[in-house]
């Protein structure tokens, strides 16, 4: 199929913190990193195990060479300056932030410790550094096209099921940039003569009755936002949309994979798998300032057509030989 990739500009998990293992390390002299996450161990568990396929392939093998601290804000976003003033005070040798609003925490939280963010927004317009080739201070990291995309993805969602009036988006309000991508996708949904129908998650509790907020609007088909609280639940996002009758679009293949109808978006895994190469630079001596903020704009389109077939949906030729990958 049409591989594509944009410009250059980009975009785990244990199942328990290892105190023990850590504590040892640091005894040993072994450098510590501190690794803050938004989701929860279990349905995120393939974010670390990207950003350790980075990390490993750089030479540090955790328990050998290196420990890792594990702090997981379990979806609950407000817990994370705590979380990472616990790694401020366990002196690790550098935090990583996966994910918007841990990476902002985690900036309020020190201005010594050196920082490796992963985020799906411009790093700029989160105040997490004031350029992308020369980041100074204390932090870099990985940027992926995140929430620049969603307006696409509505378009590409619209091209799929033309005659949707209705459009329902499902956002996690607590997302750092959810009143901007919001705006964007509103825009492009008045562009297009359709109406959007918004409905809210801030926990898994959240997702099935809002789902059925969505079918109350009579939404026709359905936006996933991207937000860490959703990219950990593929299988049950997809199973309601399921449920619900709704062609679905979100932004990650794993979606696609788990039998969701399309996915448009970065490629998360590789985002999280540059992150663990830049953590590996700096416990080698680099400083985050001086090394620029890597961006990564490779973006997938993966359809299911097994889903489609399900849905009683005939799929743009254009469409099919735009998709990087097609699911039969």
């Amino acid at each position: 199929m049409k591989r594509r990739e944009f410009i250059t500009l980009l975009g785990g998990a244990m199942a328990a913190p290892l105190w023990p293992l850590a504590a040892r390390a640091q005894r040993a002299g072994m450098p510590t990193i501190g690794l803050l996450l938004g989701g929860s161990p279990g349905p995120d568990a393939f974010r670390v195990t990207a950003f350790m396929r980075g990390l490993n392939g750089a030479g540090y093998v955790e328990g050998q060479n290196v420990a890792v601290e594990y702090r997981w804000a379990n979806n609950q976003y407000d817990r994370l300056p705590a979380l990472t003033a616990e790694l401020v005070n366990r002196r690790v040798t550098v935090i990583v932030a996966v994910g918007n609003a841990a990476a902002v925490a985690a900036k309020a939280s020190t201005a010594t410790i050196p920082i490796v963010f992963e985020v799906g927004i411009d790093p700029i317009q989160l105040g997490l550094v004031t350029s992308l080739a020369r980041p100074g201070g204390n932090l870099t990291g990985v940027t992926f096209l995140g929430g620049e995309l969603t307006a696409k993805q509505l378009e590409v969602l619209h091209e799929t099921v033309p005659k949707a009036a209705v459009i329902g988006m499902l956002e996690n309000p607590t997302n750092p940039n959810v009143d901007t991508v919001r705006r964007a996708v509103q825009a492009a949904a008045d562009k297009l003569g359709r109406k959007l129908v918004v409905a809210k998650a801030v926990v898994e509790s959240d997702i099935e009755p809002a789902f059925t907020s969505l079918v109350q609007q009579r939404a026709e088909a359905l936006l996933v936002r991207s937000d860490i609280l959703f990219h950990g639940r593929p299988e049950l996002l997809v199973a309601l949309a399921a449920r619900h009758a709704l062609p679905a679009v979100y932004s990650l293949r794993e979606y696609a994979l788990a039998g969701g109808l399309m996915s448009y978006g970065a490629s998360l895994a590789d985002a999280l798998r540059q992150t663990g190469v830049y953590t590996a630079r700096i416990l080698k001596g680099d400083k985050p300032g001086d090394l620029p903020v890597m961006q990564s704009a490779r973006v997938e389109l993966v359809i299911n057509l097994k889903t489609a077939k399900a849905l009683g949906l005939d799929m743009p030729q254009m469409m099919l030989a735009r998709a990087d990958e097609v699911i039969e």
